[in-house]
């Protein structure tokens, strides 16, 4: 597992490689040794599974406020995603821009967000399937979002958005 250091501080993605036989496949999905470097002591203490069943479902732009702010790792089991992290850290370099890949099994990749940063994605094709690992436990009353078409982002989106969940209206 490689950590790629992306353009905004903190914001990594992890690679990590699938190995294929004809029995099928194996991937390490996390390695706290691998990912010490971003982790710096954080403890994984939460996992989730998301699935959404439309193409071009929109999940996000969501966040923990602090004190439950956290980091999470997200990487894509199943299907394809456009993933996306948005900075919303006052006084950062990078504040209110944001970094996007496609996550899929096959590319094996996985963000690791920051905390302050919000997190969305939309689905690339139907039935995708999304791994979280938090690093704290989810207070849904310190959840917060942001508009996935706030102008100040200017998040260009893959395909027409034909669902939203989870986002602040």
């Amino acid at each position: 597992m490689k950590l790629q250091p992306t353009p905004i501080k903190g914001l990594y993605v992890a690679e990590t490689s699938a190995f294929q036989d004809a029995r099928g496949g194996f991937a390490r999905l996390f390695c706290a040794r691998d990912l010490e470097k971003a982790f710096q002591g954080r403890q994984i203490v939460q996992s989730n599974h998301s699935m959404t069943a439309q193409q071009g479902a929109l999940r996000g732009l969501h966040f923990q406020h602090p004190p439950h702010a956290e980091m999470k790792m997200v990487r894509c089991i199943k299907g394809r995603v456009w993933d996306i992290a948005v900075d919303l850290r006052r006084g950062s370099d990078t504040f209110l821009q944001h970094f996007a890949m496609e996550l899929t099994p096959e590319n094996a990749a996985m963000m690791v967000i920051p905390e302050g940063c919000a997190h969305g994605f939309q689905t690339l094709e139907p039935d995708s399937h999304m791994l979280y690992l938090h690093t704290a436990f989810y207070a849904p009353e310190s959840e917060g979002g942001i508009r996935h078409d706030d102008p100040r982002l200017g998040i260009r989106w893959p395909l027409p958005v034909t669902d939203i969940r989870s986002e602040e209206r």
